[in-house]
């Protein structure tokens, strides 16, 4: 039998005028000695779930569902009971110390409170007891005589950790416990929890919004998003290969994991119930009719558990076998993509990183419709389009790319409007006046002016960096679900690069298109990719999450090209980057 057993608990909050669904429909099993991480942005309901545990939700509150404890429902039992169980059986740590401890009182009673109490413990023994534990949470019992505000926070912390653990429970609950502290006594409440957890062996759940912190602490972890479960899985699975779109946003959002990427949040604010749909369908990347008609079970796919009718992150662009050769005068062969498999999920980034003449660029003119492969297959949403006459860039939402050179992909003798309008007038989208309205909103989406003046100047007018966002706003205005930007910073100078690079991240971020970002600059794809494909002589040589392709390279190829950066940050010299020299000499 389980220690804990959480069987559809949900949650409402009623008052006068409205009501909020606080959880809706949450289970799961926690066994003894086992840690379960909950996470999810403020507002998604980890608080109230614990209370729940605990029966110390406020009397405005309706609730359902069972909350099994070694059997025993909580939620039947009278309160008298309840007291019986909290403390002895299970003990919650809540966030904040100050407003948790009775300020007129010492901390040492406060401590002492629950050991005379509910284990009938004379004041003189609670008081050897108190000082014991004090001394195994690393506070010198001398500060048994404090009051709460005389103490730091992490040190309040620890007090609020001895009074859990006071009555010795079987299951421990951890609320928030390091959110307001600093970085050094957050590291050492989690060694200390970690250590404790070891040594009595409670069942522990632990709930924050920091997933780093979680993560260190637990070996599963349920994710929540508007009172539902969104994800559930083995810690170590969902942080390195999240399933759903929310828990992706989640971890993108943590600096601690991808310590050299740029944080992006989830667009939008988070929902507060109420719907009939999916509750996350107005932020997500990837939805379709039945979002927004019926919310989506919980279901197991290939061991983790996620709740998206899609089946969690989908497959947006599948290629197999690609194959496509250079023949040069004389006659010989030039393989240039050789035998390419390559996937790309919903709102994803995927890098594809290597030498000038690997054949990245010829593998973005495939996969974007340019040039037709010698054999292979492209499917797009399920739907194989190579061979289309058409070109896989044709039609409004499907793939979209902005070429490496701005000024070779322009004409010079275009306007702005009709650059960017073209698409729009060779497929037919809008009326003379709605395509003239959509260009002036991509304009404003790549940082550009509208006037008439800017949309009667020539291409050939405009600065490099201008030029590459009227190509990038040329592409834009197909609404593309695929977006294939082709080296488009190699011919800008540094600070323009770096604006068109953080405006083209921050619009796939926004619009929650999925981007293939092809590049030989390898710090650069650090900055913004979920995952790097490394091509060599036409192949694939690795594939696998950013980080762990950059700094842990597998095969030789890729640490041959991880390794010919230079600079500050990766030099081997000393710690201006260059050779002392002396060692020249």
């Amino acid at each position: 039998m389980p220690l804990l057993e959480v069987k559809g608990l949900r949650c409402e909050y009623i008052s006068e005028k409205s009501s909020i669904k606080a959880v809706d429909g949450v289970s799961f099993e926690l066994e003894k000695g086992d840690a379960l991480g909950i996470v999810g942005e403020s507002g998604s309901g980890k608080t109230t779930i614990a209370l729940g545990i605990m029966g110390l939700l406020p009397n405005n509150t309706k609730t359902s569902g069972k909350v099994l404890f070694h059997g025993m429902d909580m939620a039947s039992m009278p309160e008298h009971e309840k007291d019986r169980i909290r403390w002895k059986g299970m003990a919650m740590v809540f966030q904040n110390g100050l407003e948790v401890l009775n300020p007129v009182m010492k901390v040492g009673y406060q401590v002492c409170e629950p050991m005379i109490n509910h284990l009938g413990l004379s004041k003189k023994d609670a008081g050897m007891r108190c000082a014991g534990l004090f001394s195994m949470v690393g506070l010198d019992p001398s500060w048994m005589d404090a009051y709460p505000h005389q103490l730091s926070g992490g040190m309040r912390q620890r007090v609020l950790i001895a009074m859990a653990l006071s009555c010795e429970p079987e299951l421990l609950i951890l609320d928030e416990v390091t959110s307001a502290l600093d970085a050094f006594t957050r590291k050492e409440i989690r060694d200390l929890l970690l250590k404790l957890h070891e040594k009595y062996g409670y069942g522990m759940i632990v709930i924050s919004h920091d997933i780093t912190f979680v993560s260190s602490m637990a070996a599963r972890l349920m994710v929540l998003y508007s009172g539902k479960v969104v994800e559930k899985g083995l810690t170590r699975d969902v942080v390195s290969s999240p399933r759903h779109p929310y828990t992706r946003g989640l971890i993108n959002s943590t600096p601690d994991i991808f310590i050299y990427k740029d944080m992006w949040g989830i667009p939008g604010e988070s929902s507060s119930g109420g719907h009939d749909g999916c509750p996350f369908y107005p932020r997500c990347t990837q939805p379709i009719d039945i979002c927004l008609k019926a919310p989506p079970e919980l279901k197991d796919h290939g061991g983790r558990e996620v709740a998206c009718h899609r089946g969690g992150i989908a497959t947006l662009l599948n290629a197999t076998s690609l194959v496509f050769n250079y023949y040069l005068p004389d006659g010989k062969k030039i393989k240039a993509v050789d035998n390419v498999d390559l996937n790309v999920k919903e709102g994803e980034v995927l890098a594809i990183v290597g030498q000038s003449g690997s054949g990245k660029s010829t593998l973005a003119h495939i996969l974007a419709g340019v040039i037709e492969p010698l054999s292979g297959e492209i499917f797009f949403n399920g739907v194989k389009v190579n061979g289309n006459k058409n070109g896989n860039g044709s039609r409004f939402g499907d793939i979209q790319i902005v070429f490496q050179d701005p000024f070779n992909s322009t004409s010079s003798r275009f306007t702005v409007l009709d650059a960017i309008k073209e698409p729009l007038d060779i497929n037919d989208i809008g009326t003379p006046e709605e395509r003239i309205s959509m260009v002036k909103d991509v304009l404003s989406l790549v940082r550009l002016p509208s006037t008439e003046d800017f949309l009667n100047r020539y291409c050939g007018e405009l600065s490099g960096g201008q030029r590459q966002r009227v190509a990038l706003a040329r592409a834009l205005i197909m609404r593309p679900k695929l977006l294939i930007a082709d080296e488009i910073t190699s011919a800008l100078d540094v600070s323009t690069a770096a604006n068109v690079l953080r405006l083209l991240k921050g619009l796939q971020n926004r619009r929650g298109f999925a981007m293939i970002y092809i590049s030989h600059d390898l710090t650069l794809t650090l900055k913004i990719a979920d995952r790097i494909a490394v091509m060599n002589a036409g192949k694939i040589v690795e594939t696998g999450n950013a980080h762990d392709v950059m700094l842990s390279p597998h095969e030789e190829y890729t640490k041959r090209l991880v390794g010919s950066r230079i600079g500050l940050c990766c030099s081997g010299g000393n710690k201006w980057g260059r050779q002392d020299i002396s060692e020249i000499r």
